[in-house]
C-alpha cells in the first residue's frame, strides 16, 4: 500500500513526527529525519522547534543540539524561555563531551553537515543507550566528504549506522517516500494523484533511481508528466506548496 504523500511541509513535518515516534517506540536509538527540499536547512530551526513537542510532552530531558554556537544563539534568542536545553556540537577546542550533561535523556541534532560528522559520531558514541535524532542532516555532502576510501570509511562505520525513520524527496513527476516502518517507496505522478512504482528495502539514489524513473515511465506514461519522471527536483505541484510554506515559516 502507497504511502500519503505530503503536500505541504506541515504534513510531512507531522508524519515526520509520528515515524520518529514510532522508531524510538521500535527501539530505535540513532534516528535521522530527511526532509530533501531544496532550501529547507534555513528553516531547521522553526522545523525543530516543532519537534521539540515530541519529548516535551514526555517531559524527557531534551537537549537541542545545533552544528555551531552562533545558531545555538539565535535559537536562544528567538525562542525565549523554553522546556529544553539548547547547545552546540562544539569545536576543536571545546569537544562535544563538554557541551552535554548526565541529565541529558535525548538528543535533536539539528542540520549537522559533513564537516560536523565527526562531532556527531562523537556525541552518538557518548550518548550510550539515550537517543539521538539527527534532524534533516546533510551528512553526505560528497564535496566535503570525498569519494574515496576515508568517504567509504565514514559511511561503513558511522552512517550506515543511522535509521533513516522518515524521508521525503518530491522530484520532477516522482516522490521517493518512507516512514517508519513502511519500506521505501518511489511514487510516480498521476493527475493530482501519486502512484506507487516500486518498494525497497534500500534507499534508491543515483542511477538506480534514475533507472527505476524511467522505466516506471516508460510502462505506465501516463503514470507521469509528457516528458517523464526525473531525479531532478520538483518545479511545481508539491514543490509550489512547500515553496509558499517555506516564506510562511521565515516571516
Amino acid at each position: 500500500m502507497s504511502l500519503p504523500v505530503p503536500s505541504t511541509i506541515d504534513e510531512a513535518i507531522s508524519e515526520a513526527i509520528a515515524a520518529t515516534q514510532r522508531a524510538l517506540d521500535d527501539g530505535y536509538r540513532r534516528i535521522q529525519v530527511e526532509l530533501a527540499v531544496p532550501e529547507i536547512a534555513l528553516q531547521a530551526q522553526a522545523i525543530a522547534l516543532e519537534f521539540s513537542q515530541l519529548f516535551a510532552d514526555q517531559g524527557l530531558g531534551l537537549r537541542i543540539i545545533f552544528p555551531d554556537t552562533g545558531a545555538a544563539a539565535l535559537a536562544k534568542r528567538d525562542w525565549g524561555e523554553v522546556p529544553f536545553q539548547i547547545g552546540d556540537l562544539g569545536s576543536r577546542y571545546t569537544p562535544i563531551g563538554r557541551k552535554i550533561a548526565e541529565s541529558d535523556q535525548v538528543f535533536l541534532v539539528v542540520s549537522p553537515s559533513a564537516v560536523e560528522v565527526q562531532s556527531v559520531e562523537k556525541l552518538c558514541e557518548l550518548a550510550g543507550d539515550r537517543p539521538v535524532v539527527l534532524l534533516i542532516p546533510q551528512l553526505e555532502d560528497v564535496s566535503i566528504v570525498g569519494i574515496g576510501y576515508a568517504a567509504r570509511q565514514l559511511r561503513q562505520r558511522f552512517l550506515s549506522t543511522l535509521f533513516s525513520a522518515y524521508y521525503f524527496r518530491p522530484l520532477d513527476g516522482a516522490v521517493v517516500l518512507r516512514s517508519h516502518p513502511s519500506r521505501w517507496q518511489v511514487l510516480l505522478e498521476k493527475g493530482e494523484e501519486y502512484e506507487l512504482l516500486t518498494e525497497l528495502p534500500e534507499k534508491p539514489a543515483g542511477e538506480a533511481l534514475e533507472r527505476l524513473l524511467i522505466e516506471g515511465t516508460n510502462a505506465n506514461p501516463q503514470a507521469a508528466s509528457s516528458e517523464g519522471a526525473s531525479s531532478s527536483p520538483k518545479r511545481g505541484g508539491i514543490m509550489a506548496n512547500l515553496n509558499r510554506f517555506l516564506k510562511a515559516l521565515s516571516q
